[in-house]
């Protein structure tokens, strides 16, 4: 595996593990989410510029357009949170607290 493969996929699992480690706050989710975006936008750019194939140039910038979608509603998400509960905390979100 090339190195440059190799750190976007230790990125990525760096993501997924900060994803499951830290989901105290929505804003560090929401963080994880982006660098996950970002590591899997970076493997498919290198992967169709290492392939030559134009059959698949287009899927960065469509997974990059998601991405952009998913921050936004992230934020939106945050903010509502923030204005219904008054934190942005995962914790205080649960519905089955006793």
């Amino acid at each position: 595996m090339p190195s440059t493969q190799f750190v976007f996929f230790t990125m990525f699992f760096l993501s997924l593990g900060g994803i499951t480690f830290y989901r105290n706050h929505i804003l560090s989710v929401l963080l994880c989410l982006e660098g996950l975006m970002l590591s899997l936008f970076l493997l498919l750019a290198i992967w169709s510029l290492e392939t030559n194939t134009t059959l698949f140039m287009a899927t960065p910038m469509l997974l990059l357009a998601f991405s952009a979608c998913e921050a936004g509603l992230g934020l939106a998400l945050l903010i509502a949170t923030t204005r219904t509960h008054g934190a942005a905390n995962l914790n205080s979100l649960t519905t089955l607290r006793w």
